[in-house]
């Protein structure tokens, strides 16, 4: 006589436990076994027959069973046969399955050879690092199961301290890696990274001492741009650099820069269609007005930029790659003997210097030439709030005048002094 039959109530009990675990999961006898079926929301029913018998005496141990198949389902990623194997302890667990060596070998190829290419020397200092540390902790003897938990473990470093530029770039390349190897690998979704990577990054301390960088004067930007090589790849970077120093650029803008007419005058001027996004909102396109730098001898510089971009006379160097166009210069300049010399100088007065400074020194000479801040922040693409906190010598130098022009007395104009 078989010791059960389906109305029992241990069956009765085994069921409804079974159905608590999660929706469209349930168990049946079949040939004397317990066998579980699992339906997805959307997707076609799976079934797996366990080594328990469909009795009594077999039931506790065929939930403690299922219960463990469906955490590894839920947490790790895996289809219902695969948990079905770990958790009997025939199969090694999913992460020590997949093949990590071989996706960052194959991310590699992706990353060099095709999209948004970088360069060797990117994938060497950009991505190799953060992606080697990662492979080492999904295959060390406790590997994370989440893609969160991986990519925290990979940014807890007192060297880059929360809201870091490292911290972005390592939290991004690797959630880069991540969606590679989900889309491209076939790993089970549950490898796909957060969207928000914010929480991973974090913020800095409110008492963190930010690393703005300094203006640099005319001269000294005169002297970089003549210290870089003469050859077509020199000339292209210096073309840049002359950009950002004569508009008051920032790096990425570089990319979205144009020549329109004025349909009213028939003049040409300079167009920039980039939008920043910031906490303030969307900064609108905008028409820039180049200021010419001044040399210490006080002649102008006449590099003719409008005139030359117009002709299709300025080619830009390769500033997609990597991490943007920020990155790009700085790669660039970092590698230039004339560029470290200004940068020693620099820090030797205790300031910084960085490819913004070229933007700051904008913001400097529209000053010292008595254009005032409202002007300046509408070329320069932000509020006149922003401009007066990010650029404190515009207020100071206003007030300075101000207050020359008040003990001098009705008649004394701004023009009779120079801003400091």
């Amino acid at each position: 006589m078989p010791e059960v039959v389906h109305s029992d109530a241990w069956a009765t009990s085994l069921r409804q436990q079974i159905r608590a675990l999660a929706r469209g999961w349930t168990v049946e006898e079949a040939r004397g076994k317990v066998r579980l079926k699992v339906r997805l929301d959307g997707g076609s029913g799976e079934s797996i027959t366990l080594s328990f018998p469909w009795s009594a005496s077999g039931a506790g141990d065929a939930y403690v069973r299922i219960r463990n198949i469906y955490k590894l389902m839920a947490s790790e990623g895996y289809t219902l046969k695969q948990a079905a194997l770990v958790a009997e302890g025939k199969a090694p667990k999913l992460t020590e399955q997949l093949d990590w060596h071989g996706a960052v070998e194959r991310f590699k190829e992706q990353k060099l050879s095709h999209g948004n290419v970088i360069k060797p020397a990117t994938w060497e200092a950009k991505y190799l690092p953060v992606l080697n540390d990662a492979v080492a902790l999904l295959r060390g003897r406790k590997p994370p199961t989440t893609p969160a938990d991986l990519i925290d473990l990979c940014l807890r470093d007192a060297k880059w301290p929360p809201g870091s530029r490292t911290r972005q770039e390592r939290a991004r390349n690797l959630a880069q890696f991540l969606r590679h190897c989900v889309v491209r690998e076939q790993f089970p979704p549950i490898w796909q990274p957060p969207v928000d990577l914010k929480d991973h990054i974090g913020r800095k301390p409110a008492d963190a001492k930010t690393q703005k960088s300094d203006p640099i004067t005319d001269q000294q930007i005169i002297n970089l741009i003549a210290s870089l090589p003469d050859d077509a790849a020199g000339q292209r970077w210096a073309d840049a650099l002359r950009l950002l120093a004569e508009l008051g650029l920032r790096p990425v803008e570089l990319l979205h820069l144009s020549v329109r007419t004025d349909p009213k005058t028939g003049e040409a001027y300079w167009q920039c269609s980039y939008q920043k996004r910031s906490g303030g909102g969307v900064t609108k396109p905008r028409r820039i007005w180049e200021l010419p730098l001044q040399g210490d001898d006080g002649e102008q510089q006449r590099w003719n930029l409008l005139r030359r971009w117009q002709a299709k006379l300025i080619e830009l160097p390769p500033l997609r790659s990597g991490n943007g166009a920020s990155d790009a210069i700085s790669t660039y300049l970092n590698r230039r003997e004339g560029w470290r010399s200004l940068r020693a100088q620099v820090e030797a007065s205790g300031q910084r210097l960085s490819c913004y400074s070229f933007r700051h020194s904008y913001s400097v000479r529209g000053h010292q030439r008595h254009i005032d801040s409202g002007d300046m922040a509408l070329s320069m693409g932000h509020s006149i709030e922003v401009h007066c906190r990010s650029y404190p010598w515009a207020t100071e130098a206003g007030a300075a005048a101000a207050f020359r022009r008040a003990s001098l007395g009705v008649g004394a104009t701004a023009s009779s002094y120079d801003f400091a």
